[in-house]
């Protein structure tokens, strides 16, 4: 048996906003695109974006103990979401995403960290985080 690969799935509120923002910004293309479901591509790299849309939580009562928000696609999720994507050639990378203005605040430049990997981040338009590492030789 062997994992083969896995596909982050973030959650997001409007999935035409993200593609968009995904295609302009980030280098992704939009392979599979629905209301409520996309999926976005670069390099053989895929994400899954889905609608956390349900904004009925926002018109609750105070008494949330007797009807619980649980419907799992609340709006307030979006951007909640974080992976770690291997490159090879981050530095190319970091600076198409600077003149991009994608690049996340608070990890901007490359670090290099103390286990043997170079990385930055990026956030979404709705603030899922992005790692982006490669590996030091």
């Amino acid at each position: 048996m062997k994992i083969n690969s896995a596909i982050p799935a973030f959650p997001v509120i409007n999935i035409q906003k993200a593609v968009d923002f995904y295609e302009a910004k980030l280098g992704f293309m939009a392979r599979h695109q629905e209301k409520y479901f996309a999926i976005v591509v670069r390099d053989g790299v895929e994400i899954h974006l889905w609608a956390a849309c349900d904004n009925s939580w926002k018109f609750r009562n105070i008494l949330l103990f007797l009807k619980p928000i649980w419907s799992g696609s609340e709006t307030f999720i979006a951007g909640t979401a974080h992976c770690r994507m291997a490159i090879i050639g981050i530095d190319e990378l970091h600076n198409e995403y600077k003149e991009k203005k994608v690049l996340y605040a608070e990890h901007d430049m490359i670090t290099e960290q103390h286990w043997g990997q170079r990385d930055f981040a990026i956030r979404d338009y709705y603030g899922n985080l992005i790692t982006f590492f490669e590996e030091v030789i």
